[in-house]
């Protein structure tokens, strides 16, 4: 979903971070801060051969939009990008793009770096790695200890 300030997105397409940095791009902006998570060619050992990302897209949508929305109730930022792609990510391919757009450079790379972290706790979506010898569904660590966090709260 677009709105006038940010915008949060699932989708199978492949993810452009251009596109994303050209939405936050504002002229009163001097900080345009991104992360692009790219499927890497090796975990624990064992050679990647692609991730498989599956969502409940309704409420990952959801998620991501309340992520925007507490952005930009901590920091004084600008615009908001946030991107998660489903189905299959290829190695060098990116799953999820974020970019923040701040008058100063502070709270663009903070915001960038707490949506993150949020994302991969809160967010219902999930990941499969396919390895030469097989596939294992992955769970986010963050998640896990986001969980145990609000529990003992």
């Amino acid at each position: 979903m677009q709105h006038d300030w940010f915008r949060a997105e699932v989708t199978s397409e492949p993810l452009d971070i251009n596109a994303y940095v050209s939405f936050v791009s504002t002229p009163a902006a001097g900080a345009i801060s991104t992360f692009s998570g790219v499927t890497r060619d090796n975990f624990d050992g064992k050679a990647v051969l692609r991730l498989e990302y599956e969502a409940y897209i309704p409420m990952a949508i959801k998620k991501l939009e309340e992520i925007c929305m507490e952005i930009k109730r901590k920091w004084e930022v600008s615009r908001v990008a946030m991107a998660h792609r489903t189905g299959t990510v290829l190695i060098g391919e990116p799953s999820v793009i974020i970019a923040i757009s701040s008058a100063h450079r502070k709270p663009a790379l903070e915001a960038v770096h707490w949506a993150i972290d949020e994302l991969k706790a809160t967010v219902p979506i999930w990941k499969r790695e396919f390895f030469e010898d097989g596939s294992l569904w992955k769970e986010n660590e963050e998640s896990r200890h986001l969980q145990l966090v609000r529990r003992i709260q």
